[in-house]
């Protein structure tokens, strides 16, 4: 089975995420080296050694550094990484995050890798750590959580990098929870018929999550005593009177027009949880960069 970050510290480096991590590495790797980096190859001599400085060009929470520095030990194990900041750590614009010295070609010819990695899990710790923040500003006690709406093959550090920022991860793929949407509900009849179904055909027992849109279907969700219920677009009103509904019976969560200027208002309903894709589909990178200051 794959690993899922919600059961690991945010911070942890276990074999499952390492065996992940050094799959998407290689990837992007041969993906961006092919038969050689012609223009490093010819430019920088072999026994050259570099340093340079990992700088935070925006104010952030850094996540990834674990990851480039399994970029450039995968290409070279003399390249050496001293980290000046922690993964799940908040930057300031200007700030030097790492400072890396090694042979020059594995520097040069892993960096772009590095970066994008690095920048996509920041900008991702980023976003969340803004939706924490603003949940907890007003006081309410919601806990976010991201999607499956992340980068193909990129999940895991997705993922992570939620869990570094400050929120919770959704069930890891389709394999972990059973999540009963309209879609399901259309194309057997009912949602009674859809969890009789899992419950009768799933032996390891599944949680057992269900979609709805209405409060209708919230009582009826209700009656067959499943493990969480999504309440999906549904308005601020709808929400509170279903938290009341609910009286703490089944976990809420919330999704649909979840942004940084509804986040907080949606926490006072009282939902238990509240999930975004945008943590992950539509992330901005945080700038950083790797400047080569010394050569010997």
């Amino acid at each position: 089975m794959a690993f899922s970050p919600a059961d690991a510290d945010p911070a942890a480096w276990t074999d499952d995420l390492q065996a992940q991590v050094d799959r998407i590495v290689r990837t992007a790797l041969a993906e961006d080296i092919g038969d050689g980096d012609v223009t490093t190859l010819h430019t920088i001599p072999e026994d050259y050694t570099l340093r340079g400085q990992f700088l935070a060009k925006a104010d952030g929470v850094v996540a990834g550094l674990a990851v480039a520095r399994r970029v450039f030990e995968l290409l070279d194990p003399r390249v050496r990484i001293t980290e000046l900041a922690r993964d799940g750590e908040r930057v300031r614009a200007g700030q030097v995050i790492a400072v890396i010295e090694g042979p020059g070609r594995a520097i040069l010819t892993g960096e772009r890798v590095a970066l994008n990695l690095l920048q996509r899990m920041s900008g991702i710790a980023t976003a969340t750590r803004r939706f924490v923040d603003a949940v907890q500003a007003v006081g309410a006690k919601a806990v976010i959580l991201d999607t499956r709406k992340t980068a193909p093959g990129l999940r895991a550090l997705d993922k992570w990098a939620v869990r570094l920022g400050g929120g919770q991860n959704h069930r890891f793929g389709l394999f972990d929870m059973a999540m009963i949407k309209d879609n399901h509900i259309a194309a057997v009849g009912s949602l009674a018929e859809a969890v009789r179904r899992v419950r009768a055909g799933d032996p390891r027992g599944r949680p057992i999550e269900v979609e709805v849109t209405s409060l209708d279907q919230l009582q009826e969700a209700l009656a067959l005593g499943v493990d969480r219920i999504l309440l999906d677009n549904m308005s601020l009103e709808q929400m509170a009177e279903a938290v009341r509904v609910a009286a703490g019976r089944v976990p809420l969560e919330a999704s649909g027009n979840v942004n940084l200027d509804t986040v907080a208002a949606i926490a006072l309903t009282g939902v238990d949880y509240i999930s975004s894709g945008a943590l992950t589909h539509s992330v901005r990178a945080l700038d950083i960069s790797l400047d080569i200051t010394c050569r010997e």
